[in-house]
């Protein structure tokens, strides 16, 4: 079951949508919650962006997982996702990789905060939420803003899903931050990346992955419990992103040891 809702995020308005497990009105218990960007693209097709969405209701219901899912559409108007999605503008990484300096982001900061300091109570007034069991996930920059929120608010997101990360629009900036932070709360994190992320570009794509497997390295310094994947000929695609849901579901929701 999903429900939806609208918002006022920096003044323009987004959709929200919940998903609420199918025994989620039988039962009294509470649930942990996930909160996903770019909220287009997580449940229906009908409604993403590029018309290939997670469907991650319908695995959810598959499998009979019992956990909230909250989704937040992005913001589609010019470089606003990027602005919105980057805590930092884009350093010199991002200009080699995508061959021209962008002065587009820095609306990060306010944007995590907003789903700390707004959204989350919100949900947690108006659902059975199990307030200290908050996740987060997202893909390319969604992947980066869970990074970022997880470094900023490691007491608050206790595991993480960093799927096929745009690290690179903000390398720099994202790998100092990771170095100072203190995740000792982190429960668990999890990345994946693919090996052909710009196709037939094998420069680019070997750029993306190195970049990826540098935010992994220094997640291992940090003794983090960590997963991370390199998909074989993935590309930077809702097609390929949609087959790795039970990798980072399954990764999220598995009981702790």
């Amino acid at each position: 079951m999903i429900e939806s809702f609208a918002l006022s995020i920096f003044d323009y308005q987004r959709k929200i949508q919940v998903y609420l497990p199918n025994n989620y009105k039988e039962v009294s218990k509470t649930y942990p919650v996930l909160y996903m960007h770019d909220g287009q693209n997580v449940f229906e097709n009908k409604d993403a962006i590029g018309g290939i969405a997670l469907e991650l209701n319908q695995y959810l219901e598959q499998n009979k997982l019992d956990i909230m899912v909250v989704g937040i559409d992005q913001n589609t108007y010019g470089d606003e996702r990027i602005n919105e999605y980057c805590p930092w503008p884009n350093g010199a990484f991002s200009e080699k990789l995508i061959g021209n300096k962008s002065l587009s982001g820095g609306k990060g900061k306010e944007y995590v905060d907003f789903i700390v300091n707004e959204l989350k109570p919100l949900i947690d007034r108006n659902y059975r939420t199990e307030e200290t069991q908050t996740y987060m996930a997202g893909i390319s920059l969604g992947a980066l803003i869970s990074t970022y929120a997880a470094c900023c608010y490691p007491h608050v997101f206790k595991r993480v899903a960093a799927i096929s990360a745009a690290y690179y629009r903000n390398q720099e900036e994202i790998e100092k931050l990771l170095i100072t932070s203190n995740l000792t709360h982190l429960e668990r994190f999890y990345l994946d990346c693919g090996t052909k992320e710009s196709g037939e570009n094998d420069e680019i794509s070997q750029l993306f992955l190195l970049s990826n497997r540098t935010i992994f390295e220094i997640l291992s310094d940090k003794y983090v419990t960590l997963q991370f994947n390199i998909i074989e000929n993935a590309e930077h695609h809702y097609k390929t992103f949609k087959e790795r849901v039970p990798n980072f579901i399954n990764y999220l929701t598995a009981e702790s040891v």
